[in-house]
């Protein structure tokens, strides 16, 4: 009924980070522009934010939010 396999697995997860990662990105630019106070736009910003903060840097976010974004158009 099911074949499940190690590439079967890894093609399924392909399929859910191809989708993830426009949300992210739009939710991440969507954050920015609003601001946390946002509905759901803010929770997935503050999220990044507090995660971002334990690594240190301040600015450290908006790289990370760019690298994001870039990364998802050079897609092709």
């Amino acid at each position: 009924m099911f074949n499940i396999t190690f590439s079967n697995i890894k093609k399924f997860l392909h399929k859910i980070i191809d989708v993830l990662i426009p949300v992210v990105t739009v939710l991440l630019l969507l954050g920015i522009v609003f601001g946390p106070s946002a509905p759901v736009v803010g929770d997935i910003y503050t999220n990044i934010s507090s995660i971002l903060d334990m690594l240190g840097e301040d600015g450290l976010l908006a790289l990370v939010s760019l690298v994001i974004i870039i990364l998802y158009l050079n897609k092709d």
